[in-house]
């Protein structure tokens, strides 16, 4: 009996699916929920598990090819049984077996293949080795042929944990400062990419080129217009001060502007719903959302981008918007996001500030209607009206925000009164509680 493998649906809106890389290979024993595959789509890399034992009898689709959703990929087979043809003759295995040897098939999709020969090992793996500094040369491989697999990584760095470390031998980094007042948390120490040779070429990554068709596509559908205003966040800082240790004992985290930015959002999304609505012209119609699904841009250490979906925030109190989105943004920098939780965004914010951004113009995530910046926020002098009347110079703390928008959506009016909305909202709200 035979059982045939389709690429599976990987997300609501996942149509086709590219092979990476198999990670079994033809003639070897499958158990049920082994790692079958590697495959890609245009949201995420995922492992896909066998959802039968057999044996990998047939590689329908090799690796490096797109398929829409529900196309054969492979053939499993019982113990013993072969793959045959209507005329009774053994059937060979398609694609696969025209393919190279293992060595050279791993090579090809982007799998690395130890010149030792002892393991072949898929881009999860190496990423889980490198994220966790393990030579996985250490690390005792029992797939096939000795390739390392995850468990196998997992399994060696819970070994690992009850034995004592060997010292660094690369320089580590001073202590860090504390953490200065005026800012929502300490600007993240930069991560450079890895070094690269003057003159070097460089294979581009999937991940760059899959940011490089979705902002291409964005800046060629949306009508772009930019608009911004300033903020005086001096209010929400008190706020934020008083509450910085509690907050921290009691979440694990940092409170950081960006939960007080996000709240006065999602009343402001709700006084404009064509903000956080979708437009269709060849459709002919035009959606608002029921909910704010939020997405959240998230930075992959230099190593790429992705929007993270904060579903129903609008519904969601000011420390759950603080769990979420630092649950969103943990999971997408660890690779544990599926392909929903990077889709059905309705509205997004992207969040420089932290870097040390002035203005940035972001491009709207397709097809939301508008993408809203959060810049730095630094102590400057301002005028200030006293109570009676007179004009003061004091010092606040100051940010701007700036909203990229889709003029065939709404107009320049709407998106200077939801601007002044959040602003309005961040300067005036009684913010304390929203904490107590």
């Amino acid at each position: 009996m035979a059982v045939t493998i389709t690429m599976p649906q990987l997300g609501e809106t996942v149509t086709e699916g590219t092979i990476l890389a198999w990670v079994k290979q033809i003639g070897e024993r499958v158990e049920e929920d082994d790692i079958l595959v590697e495959i890609s789509t245009d949201k995420v890399d995922t492992e896909v598990p066998s959802p039968a034992a057999g044996i990998l009898s047939e590689i329908l689709i090799g690796a490096g090819e797109t398929v829409a959703v529900g196309t054969a990929i492979a053939v499993l087979t019982e113990s013993g049984e072969a793959s045959v043809t209507s005329d009774g003759a053994a059937k060979p295995t398609s694609e696969a077996a025209a393919e190279p040897s293992s060595l050279a098939s791993a090579t090809s999709s982007g799998m690395e293949f130890d010149t030792t020969g002892r393991s072949v090992m898929s881009p999860v793996v190496r990423k889980l080795a490198r994220e966790h500094n393990i030579d996985v040369a250490m690390v005792p491989g029992t797939g096939h042929g000795g390739r390392v697999t995850r468990k196998d990584v997992e399994a060696f760095i819970a070994a690992r944990g009850s034995q004592p470390q060997p010292t660094p031998s690369v320089r580590t980094s001073p202590a860090a400062a504390p953490e200065p007042a005026p800012m929502a948390a300490a600007a993240p120490e930069p991560v450079p990419m890895a070094a690269a040779a003057p003159g070097e070429v460089r294979e581009v990554s999937r991940i760059r080129a899959r940011i490089a068709q979705n902002m291409t596509q964005a800046k060629a559908t949306a009508a772009h217009v930019w608009t911004s205003v300033e903020v005086d966040y001096e209010r929400v800082e008190r706020v934020r001060s008083a509450h910085r240790e509690s907050f921290k004992a009691n979440e694990g985290f940092s409170l950081t502007y960006l939960p007080f930015i996000v709240r006065a959002t999602m009343e402001a999304l709700t006084a404009y719903p064509v903000v956080n609505s979708m437009l269709d012209i060849e459709a002919g119609t035009h959606t608002f959302a029921k909910a704010v699904h939020l997405g959240i841009a998230v930075d992959l250490d230099q190593g790429g981008l992705v929007v993270a979906t904060v579903r129903d925030a609008d519904a969601m109190t000011l420390r759950a918007v603080a769990r979420s989105v630092r649950s969103v943004a943990s999971r997408a920098r660890s690779g544990d996001l599926g392909p929903d939780d990077l889709a059905g965004s309705t509205f997004s914010i992207t969040n420089p500030g932290p870097f040390g951004s002035y203005m940035s113009v972001p491009i709207i995530n397709v097809p939301n209607a508008a993408i809203l910046s959060t810049d730095t926020i630094k102590k400057r002098p301002v005028v200030v009206e006293m109570p009676d009347g007179t004009d003061s110079i004091a010092i606040h703390h100051i940010g701007y925000l700036g909203l990229s928008w889709d003029h065939r959506v709404f107009d320049g009016s709407t998106a200077v009164l939801f601007l002044n909305r959040i602003k309005t909202n961040l300067e005036t709200w009684d913010w304390e509680q929203e904490l107590s």
